[in-house]
Parts: structure tokens; C-alpha cells; sequence
């Protein structure tokens, strides 16, 4: 427990700090505040609205290459770049908040460049919704030699952290890497204008101290993380996404983009500017912290500019009575739990991972979105604006006189994370003794992992194929987040066992191990450690990916025929004789058998699930092998069932809309709204139902005419929305329990069905539902498995007892039956467990099929 306070305890972030009602906030400036809620991470877990986002927003996120940032190239600074200007656009949501707009961006950075020699303009990539992102670098100029040494002291801090530690060089002439990343959620708005602030007071100062700053420093300003949310004032981006719940999966454009400049310009400090919590929260975070970190450094680092930035943000004279401004806080030293660091899905936690030591989430005070944009006048809405935006400029100048004054020990400490990665040297526990100068440091926060040797990462074989596109696609993801991966040039021994050539090796003594872990280790059951969690505690890739994936405790890698790889192997493959297999165990593969269906090929089903292409469309399926990365192999087999591409209408989360659309299904997006403004089925296979689709809600004709569709066609139902729909259209007789409502993480299952053949042994939850009670003719396609099924993640019974993982153990998670198939579990979620996918996608295919059959029957 927290022994050392500043500001009144306030035991849990989750508890309310005295809001006021919506009506009072338009009384005095004295009643400003948060969201007139807990205050918690802004933004359901798991969404219960219908996805809308167009299909384009999609497209962009799964066909667009990752952007190469310019960052990495040798030129020296400044890098100018006029930018062509944006449509000019009244109903950007910046406006109303006297904010700057958009299309008010391009023009600013062009007489930002011309202010001097300090400022460079760079375009990093596009958002979903084809809006530029801009990163803004300011430093002193340096010429091509000097910009090549920089990455060259950058590059050996990295890949050979003991001799940098060692280097007079680095101590003398590297500059600080400094990461100040604004508006990744839309509707959060004020951090953009005071980057921008910033940097022209950055630009024309001549004072000692920001000279000194711009010749020892690099200052990275991503403008606006979030354009279409911005514009739009909605939290996600166009495709509906959280992009500070994206880092691990990385399905974003925006999220790639923000991955590469971490990974090209490698922050020592980085700031990550957010709304709305009042007073002002500056982290570090409660309790529990990632394990995979090397937490003393980033502790004592992060706590210690905290400081800084409290100090200024409070200097600023805002008061409660006043400006209706609180002081401002630290989770780590005045709160117990409710604010935590551990998944790696957020921008400051997953900094931690590429070197920056210290990381923050700053949360500015005064609530101008969702019911206050709406509600508030006009000028009470531009006054919290205004404090909101010098907050977060206290914040970023706090940062800035903090890395002038400490960047010999930041970059020491970076350095130092590195050779820990590469020695394979053990993790240092926080204390008192080992984090001297932080407060309340009790057992309470010590969390470090023992790391394997290596993970083994078998590529498929001609027997086994099925691991082959899920193996290819993990370690490109791998390497995508900078984990060096290495493969077997011939056969090997490693551990007592042997591996055959082509076997994919992660050698965990490398400067990025922590990073390499976190994405592949099971992670660990939290439940008793604390009583609520932030978000997600559990996301192993290791696990729900699809490839197998092996820890190896011990062993040498001496000797080992091991090459370092920059991209996976080519799965690719068609025989070139006979009939052609494809199995149905990924999403390549049902991407894959989509668009053979898209044009025209006849498929056929087989008696295992898998998918038959005649010899004949031999052409159709090598073009489907190389466009998405998937082996045929020879059968004799000639099918039974001809396959048709089901057409399917979805209410769903953004998540699962887009999985679906990543899989190659013909899919609309429906919800109460869609039913009751008049929707054609006629266009319809199977309606899948997860979010934003109640039937009492309906009108009586858009009630009518959804029983009229599930009297003659299948249900696909996920979570307690699904399983409600199924009530009420009485289709199969079972009983959902729920667990609670914020259980979720990595669990054990057994697949004792067809739709879930081959499927892994494990499964994402979040609010778990399992059934009971099942009636006739209920199949039971999946099972918790028995004794305590989680695996990593939090998941504890409610106060009656109930609800908890030995309640589910041993339970149906999947059923089916009747044309319908029902889902207690997230195998979907967020788009991120590849793995899981194709679950979803034979139900819906045999659902669909079996409509198909009783008609033409």
C-alpha cells in the first residue's frame, strides 16, 4: 500500500471525485471537471454500439505498406517540404473549441518552417481515413556528416549497448531523442495546439537554455496522431478504432506509423497528451506493472520528470473555486490501483519496450467532449480549451528543461535497458534501495518475469501446413516491432531436441527482449493481485495467433545454424499436379478461399471442413496463394458441397467488422437504427450479431421482418447481445450465464466440435458468457476447460461468488445448432487474436451453407 502522499488519498481511480451533474456544468466555471462519470480510461472495453466505418477506412488499414519514416535517412536538418493545403472544412469539430482545425494544420507548418533553420516537416504516413499525419522535428541544424553520426551513435546504442556505454562520443555529441505524440484519440484535442505552440516559441528563441536544448536535443512532435477524429470529434479513428489499444496488434495505419518513429528516432522521454481528468494526471501508474520492463530505470526516470511536470502544471495558479482546476496528480504515489502499466497496448508502455525511460500518459483537466461539447456554451467550452492547452504546455516545457538538465542519465539508462536485453542480465526489482528518491515503493509493485532462452517457432511443413500462415505472419509481425528473429539453415539441436531446418529462433539475449516477451510469453494470472485492471490483462501471441510457439528454458544457441531473417519465409505454394486442398484453419486461408469465390471458382467442401479447388481453376488458386500468402497442397478428393461467399450483415463491434472484412466476407454493417430505417434482406446469407442490435427496440415492421429473415436463415451471435437475440427469436434452447462484466485475458478451451477443428487450445475473453441448461439438438463446439481455465489475464468471481472461472470451467463457451451458432467468448476482439478467426468464419460459411442446402434440398 502507498505509504507516502502529497494530496488527500483517493484510494482507487475508480472511484467518483464529487462530478457534477451535466445541468450544473453550466453554472460557474467553479463546477468544470471530468466526465460526469468514474473516472476510469475513457472508452468501453468492449464496445456495445454498432461498427459503421466504411469499408474503405478498412482497405486503407489492410492493404497500405508501413511507411518508411524519413527519420531514417542521413540527410541533415532542416528537411523542408512545402505541404498542399486541405479543403477548408466548417464542420471540423476543432473549430467550435476555437482550436486549430485540420485543414488549418498543413498552412501552419509551412510558416513554422519558415520561421528559421530549426523546423522540419515530415509526412508520415496517411490515418484510415486518407487524412496526412505530419511529424515535425526541431532541433539545431546539422549538416549530412552530423546527421549520419547521430544515427550511427543512435544505431550502436541499440545493437551494441556495452561499447556505447563505453563511448566519449556519445556522451559528447548524441543528442536526446524526444517523443511528444498528440491527439491519438480524436476527441481529445488540446495537445495538438500546444505542440504547436511549442515549437514556434522553439523556433525563433534565442535565449542560452533553448540553445542549449536544440544542440544536445531532437525534438519529435507527432501533430496530430488522430486526424479523423479530430475532424470528427469521435475517440477512434475513420475504421472505429482505439489507437492507444492498438499498439500490439498494430492493425492501424496510424498505430504503424506511430511504431515507426518510436522505433526510427528510439525516445529516451516521451509524452503522450490526453483528456480528460481534473486534476491533471501525470504518470507513472499504479499497480500492476508490466513484468517485462525494466522497471527500476523506467520508475525512477519517469517519476522523477513527473515531478517536474506537476510542479509546472500547478504553477500555472489554476484553482478549484476559480477555474474549477484540481491539483495536479500522480497515480503511482496517490492512488493504490485502477491506473496501471501493465499490457503494452498504450503508447507509453509500449515505448518502454524500444529504449524510452521515461514514458507518460498526461491526462489535462477540463472535459470538453462527448456530453460537454454538446451541451456547454460555446465560450465556457473555448475557456476550458484555453486551460487545457496551457496545461498540456506546461507539461511539454516541464519535459523539455527536464531532458536538458538529465539527458546524460537518460540516455545512460536507456543504454543500460539495451545491455540487460542483450547480456541476458537479470531483471532489478524496485525498492527503496535500488529507486532511491520515490515514494511508497512497496512489494506491491515488484513484477519481473524469468525469461526463457529462446523461443522456437516451427514454420510448417508439407504434412502440416496449417502452422505455415500463421507461423509467417508472427514473425513478420516480430520483426515489424523490431524482435530480430533468426532461422535454421539446416537441422539443429537445441535443448535436447531437433529441429528441422527453416525452424524460426528468437535468441531472447537481445536488446529488445522485453518487447520479444511480451508478445510471445503466456503472461501471467493476475486475478489476486488487484481488484480492478485499466483494460486488457492478457493478449499472448504466443497463444492466440495460431503458430506454434515453444520456450526454451535452457540451452546453448552456440554454434546453432541460425541466420538472422528480415522478412518470413514465403508460405505460398500450389502443386502443380491434381486436385487442390486449402485449409480453412486461418485467416489467409479464408481470405484466400473468399476471393476464389469472389470470382467465380467453384469450391467445394470436404469432409474435414477444408476447402476442394479443382484442378482445372490451378491459375485462380496460384494467384490466391501469392495474394494472401497461403499453401495448397494435393488431394483426390473431389468435395462435396459447392461453397458459396456468404453475404453477411453484421452488428458488430469495429473489431470484429473489421476481421471480417480482413477475412475477404461480403459484409453490411446493420444495427437497430439500419433494421428500423427499412433493410432489404434479400442480400443477406447470415446475420451476425454481437453490439448494437436489440429486437425490442425494433419497429414493429423491422421486427417483422428480421423474424421473417432468421425463420429461413442462420443466426452467428457473440456475447450477451447475441445470446439475447437468440432468446427472444427463440432459436436454441440454452441458458447464458455471464461472467464479470471486466473479466478477460488468454484462456484454456477444448474444441470438441466441427466448427472449432483445429482450432488452438486456447481463446480470448472479455465478459465471459458460457451455457448452461442446453436443450435438444444443442451442439457443444468449444468447452472451458476444467480446473481454472485462464491462463494469463483477470478474471475474478462477483461478490456473490459467482461468475467466476471455476464457475465456467468444464462449461459450453461455443454452441450450435438449428442454423445458429453462439459465441461466449471474444475470438474477434479488436482484431487481434488471428488464431481464433477462422472459428467465426466456418460459422458463418456453415450456417450459410445450410440454408443454401435445405433450399436447393
Amino acid at each position: 500500500m502507498r505509504t507516502t502522499r502529497t494530496v488527500p488519498a483517493r484510494p482507487a481511480l475508480i472511484v467518483t471525485l464529487g462530478l457534477a451533474t451535466a445541468g450544473s456544468l453550466l453554472l460557474a466555471p467553479g463546477t468544470a471537471g471530468a466526465d460526469p462519470k468514474p473516472v476510469v480510461r475513457e472508452g468501453a472495453p468492449v464496445d456495445d454500439r454498432a461498427a459503421r466505418a466504411p469499408e474503405s477506412a478498412a482497405l486503407r488499414a489492410l492493404t497500405a505498406p508501413e511507411e518508411t519514416s524519413a527519420t531514417t535517412d542521413t540527410r541533415g536538418y532542416p528537411r523542408r517540404q512545402v505541404l498542399s493545403p486541405d479543403p477548408e472544412n466548417p464542420g471540423d469539430k476543432s473549430l467550435k473549441l476555437g482550436l486549430v482545425p485540420y485543414h488549418g494544420i498543413a498552412p501552419k507548418l509551412n510558416a513554422l518552417q519558415r520561421l528559421g533553420d530549426r523546423v522540419s516537416v515530415e509526412v508520415t504516413g496517411r490515418s484510415a481515413g486518407g487524412h496526412r499525419l505530419y511529424l515535425v522535428t526541431v532541433t539545431a541544424p546539422e549538416t549530412t556528416r552530423e546527421a549520419r553520426a547521430q544515427e550511427r551513435m543512435r544505431d550502436l546504442i541499440e545493437r551494441a549497448p556495452a561499447t556505447a556505454a563505453k563511448s566519449p562520443e556519445i556522451k559528447r555529441a548524441y543528442k536526446t531523442p524526444v517523443f511528444v505524440n498528440s491527439n491519438i484519440h480524436g476527441n481529445e484535442w488540446e495537445g495538438t495546439d500546444a505542440s504547436l505552440r511549442i515549437i514556434e516559441q522553439l523556433a525563433t528563441a534565442g535565449d542560452a537554455g533553448t540553445r542549449d536544448l536544440l544542440a544536445h536535443s531532437r525534438l519529435y512532435f507527432n501533430i496530430t496522431a488522430n486526424p479523423d477524429g479530430r475532424i470528427a470529434g469521435t475517440r477512434a479513428n475513420a475504421g472505429g478504432f482505439d489507437l492507444n489499444r492498438d499498439f500490439v496488434t498494430a492493425s492501424q495505419p496510424e498505430t504503424r506509423a506511430m511504431r515507426r518513429i518510436q522505433l526510427d528516432t528510439q525516445p529516451a522521454v516521451l509524452l503522450d497528451l490526453h483528456g480528460y481528468v481534473n486534476g491533471t494526471l501525470i504518470e507513472p501508474t499504479t499497480p500492476p506493472h508490466g513484468e517485462n520492463y525494466e522497471y527500476d530505470l523506467f520508475l525512477k526516470n519517469t517519476y522523477a520528470n513527473a515531478l517536474g511536470m506537476e510542479s509546472a502544471v500547478n504553477a500555472l495558479g489554476y484553482t478549484p473555486a476559480k477555474d474549477g482546476v484540481e491539483p495536479a496528480q500522480i497515480p503511482f504515489r496517490d492512488q493504490e490501483e485502477g491506473w496501471d502499466d501493465w499490457p503494452p497496448i498504450f503508447t507509453p508502455q509500449y515505448a518502454a519496450f524500444h529504449g524510452t525511460v521515461a514514458a507518460h500518459t498526461v491526462e489535462i483537466p477540463l472535459a470538453v467532449n462527448n456530453e460537454e461539447y454538446d451541451e456547454l456554451p460555446v465560450a465556457e467550452l473555448r475557456r476550458r480549451a484555453a486551460v487545457n492547452t496551457a496545461v498540456a504546455g506546461a507539461a511539454v516545457r516541464a519535459t523539455l528543461d527536464h531532458v536538458r538538465q538529465r539527458r546524460a542519465t537518460l540516455i545512460a539508462d536507456q543504454i543500460e535497458v539495451f545491455r540487460r536485453g542483450a547480456a541476458g542480465a537479470p531483471q532489478v526489482p524496485v525498492s527503496p534501495d535500488t529507486v532511491p528518491g520515490v515514494p511508497g515503493i512497496g512489494p506491491e509493485d515488484v513484477y519481473t518475469t524469468a525469461f526463457p532462452r529462446a523461443y522456437v517457432i516451427p514454420p510448417g511443413t508439407s504434412h502440416a501446413q496449417r502452422s505455415a500462415p500463421a507461423a509467417a505472419r508472427l514473425v513478420d509481425h516480430l520483426l515489424a516491432n523490431d524482435v530480430r528473429v533468426t532461422r535454421a539453415t539446416r537441422p539443429f539441436r537445441l535443448a535436447g531436441r531437433t529441429h528441422p531446418a527453416g525452424t524460426y529462433v528468437v535468441d531472447l539475449h537481445q536488446p529488445k527482449r522485453g518487447m520479444a516477451n511480451a508478445l510471445l510469453a503466456d503472461g501471467r494470472d493476475i486475478s489476486d493481485k488487484v481488484s480492478a485492471m485499466y483494460d486488457i490483462s492478457g493478449w499472448s501471441l504466443g497463444r492466440l495467433w495460431g503458430a506454434t510457439v515453444e520456450p526454451v528454458t535452457s540451452g546453448s544457441l552456440r554454434g546453432a545454424p541460425l541466420r538472422p531473417v528480415t522478412e518470413a519465409a514465403p508460405v505460398a505454394q500450389v502443386p502443380p499436379h491434381g486436385g487442390l486442398r486449402l485449409r480453412l484453419d486461418d485467416p489467409r486461408e479464408i481470405a484466400a478461399l473468399n476471393s476464389l469465390l469472389r470470382d467465380g471458382v467453384t469450391v467445394r467442401e470436404a469432409p474435414d471442413g477444408s476447402a476442394i479447388v479443382p484442378a482445372a481453376a490451378r491459375r485462380a488458386a496460384l494467384a490466391a496463394a501469392r495474394a494472401h500468402d497461403v499453401a495448397f497442397t494435393a488431394t483426390r478428393l473431389t468435395g462435396t458441397t459447392p461453397l458459396h461467399r456468404p453475404r453477411v450483415a453484421a452488428a458488430v463491434t469495429p473489431g470484429e467488422l473489421f476481421a471480417l472484412r480482413e477475412m475477404g466476407f461480403d459484409v453490411t454493417p446493420v444495427s437497430t437504427a439500419v433494421l428500423n430505417a427499412g433493410f432489404d434482406w434479400s442480400g443477406t446469407d447470415v446475420l451476425f450479431v454481437s453490439a448494437g442490435l436489440d429486437r425490442a427496440r425494433l419497429t414493429a415492421p423491422a421486427r417483422a421482418a428480421l423474424d421473417a429473415f432468421l425463420d429461413r436463415h442462420g443466426l452467428v451471435g457473440r456475447g450477451a447481445t447475441g445470446a439475447a437475440l437468440n432468446a427472444a427469436a427463440g432459436r436454441l434452447a440454452v441458458t447464458p450465464v455471464a461472467g464479470d462484466e471486466d473479466a478477460n485475458g488468454v484462456v484454456r478451451v477444448t474444441n470438441p466440435g466441427p466448427l472449432t477443428r483445429g482450432a488452438p487450445d486456447h481463446t480470448f475473453v472479455y465478459a465471459p458468457l458460457w451455457f448452461t441448461g442446453l436443450g435438444a439438438g444443442v451442439r457443444v463446439e468449444q468447452a472451458y476447460a476444467a480446473g481454472n481455465p485462464v491462463v494469463s489475464g483477470h478474471w475474478r468471481p462477483l461478490r456473490d461468488g459467482s461468475g467466476g472461472p471455476a464457475a465456467a470451467a468444464g462449461r459450453a463457451a461455443v454452441v450450435s445448432g438449428d442454423r445458429t451458432v453462439l459465441f461466449g467468448t471474444e475470438p474477434l476482439f479488436r482484431g487481434h487474436p488471428k488464431g481464433e478467426f477462422a472459428q467465426v468464419a466456418r460459422a458463418l460459411i456453415t450456417v450459410a451453407q445450410s440454408v443454401s442446402v435445405e433450399e436447393s434440398g
